[in-house]
């Protein structure tokens, strides 16, 4: 077993009653630290996942003179330096387990007057940042990174940047964000096309802080040198997050939830799809907005599963959820094939691997593919699940607990409170038999 000798304990529960405010969406706390610190004035955020990897991202702007100020528990004032009023950092920008942090950062940096450097926990200096980094090359940026393309990246200021025309080989909102954000700095307008749809944050946020961002079907782009005017920032409830207590609410039997306020903008509802698709019964009530971003409150109710073939379109608008739909789909009857989804292998863990092993360790037939997985539903035993410090894996079997006969225990799980903090208080509230250890 690896790693840090937190667990998680879950034994069968009863029905999941209740109502339940997930935390702020990580996606959109990220930019909202970042875009207020290039804004003028004193940007106001509300709803902030005040979790590990966005704390990683406010100590990278504070070590660059941002002063974020406190308003509450999730409520933050960014008091923005403008968009070339950054300050040299005096030792690495360290990023902990955010890939978001290293890769949108990437972008901002690069055209920045000073250097600097990122560096990250063992997970994240394993992860690749090729694909951000040599688009960024193309646009005049000067990037070191280790020969496998990992961290530490060593960023070298007083570039001129230029903008370019971008085919993306890949739908990816990260390496996307990446070359808006360098395109800020560039004197040329910056074209980002894709080849599918992937979340559209940033584009939203960018318009939100009165910057001019044209898009149209799988393109969009950003001119340089546009200043961003303060704002205020409502961050919607984490549909990541909800993804949890959603499958645990539909495996168990009896079970019947409100998770209000989520966000569910289109680029990244997948998992809803892909549910509706397995019969599951989810209401979106109440649907409005906030801010940029739609939200509505979902109401679970269980029910029946059954396995799909997931069509490859919905693969990126879902791809975060994908640990928490395995998880469904080992209780749905019949089977659920997963292709096209090689980047979860380089995720905070080869989630393929990791939820491939996780399933069969609580018996569950798995076949393991290149680019996914094929799960044969009907349920599970129990046992022990090794989340490999990955946050996402051990939410994942967490939720399965509540319907394994034989519980399951789950290790190294400390890493949780990089996206989720007070997870298990949570999940207990529901009605989730569920305990944590060191």
């Amino acid at each position: 077993m690896s790693g840090s000798s937190q667990r998680f304990l879950v034994r069968p529960s009863g029905p999941l009653r209740g109502e339940l405010r997930v935390p702020g969406d990580k996606s959109i706390s990220h930019r909202a630290v970042m875009l207020g610190a290039l804004a003028d004035g004193i940007t106001t955020i509300e709803g902030f996942l005040p979790g590990e990897d966005c704390l990683a991202t406010r100590r990278a702007f504070e070590a660059m003179d941002v002063a974020c100020e406190e308003t509450s528990e999730t409520g933050m004032r960014i008091h923005g330096v403008g968009l070339y009023g950054l300050s040299e950092p005096s030792a690495p920008l360290d990023l902990g387990n955010s890939g978001t942090s290293m890769r949108l950062l990437l972008g901002l940096l690069a055209g920045q007057e000073f250097s600097s450097t990122l560096i990250g926990d063992a997970s994240l200096s394993r992860r690749p940042m090729r694909r951000v980094t040599e688009p960024l090359a193309r646009m005049g940026a000067q990037i070191e990174t280790t020969e496998a393309g990992t961290a530490p990246l060593h960023i070298r200021g007083g570039q001129r940047l230029h903008g370019a025309s971008y085919e993306l080989s890949v739908a990816s909102a990260q390496v996307k964000s990446a070359l808006l954000l360098a395109g800020l700095y560039a004197q040329e307008p910056t074209i980002v096309n894709e080849p599918g749809i992937s979340r559209d944050h940033t584009e939203r946020m960018l318009a939100s802080f009165g910057v001019d961002v044209p898009v149209s079907g799988l393109s969009c782009r950003v001119r340089g040198g546009q200043r961003l005017k303060a704002t205020t920032i409502e961050v919607p409830a984490d549909l990541s997050s909800a993804a949890f207590p959603v499958v645990a609410a539909l495996m168990a039997p009896g079970s019947d939830i409100l998770l209000p306020g989520v966000g569910v903008n289109p680029s990244r509802a997948g998992i809803l799809k892909i549910l509706e698709m397995m019969g599951a019964q989810i209401s979106l009530l109440n649907v409005r907005a906030a801010g940029a971003e739609p939200i509505a409150d979902l109401h679970v109710v269980a029910g029946p599963l059954h396995g799909v073939d997931v069509p490859p379109a919905l693969v990126p608008l879902a791809i975060d959820e994908f640990p928490a739909l395995l998880v469904a789909a080992a209780m749905a009857s019949g089977v659920t094939r997963i292709t096209g989804a090689a980047e979860l292998r380089v995720k905070e863990s080869d989630r393929i691997s990791a939820m491939a092993s996780g399933l069969e360790a609580v018996g569950v037939r798995v076949e393991e593919a290149a680019d996914g997985i094929t799960v044969h539903g009907g349920g599970v035993r129990g046992g022990i699940v090794d989340a490999l410090g990955d946050h996402r894996i051990a939410m994942s079997f967490a939720a399965l607990g509540a319907v394994a006969p034989e519980g399951i225990e789950i290790v190294d799980v400390a890493n949780v409170q990089t996206s989720f903090p007070g997870f298990v208080g949570a999940m207990a509230g529901l009605g989730l038999n569920i305990e944590q250890s060191a």
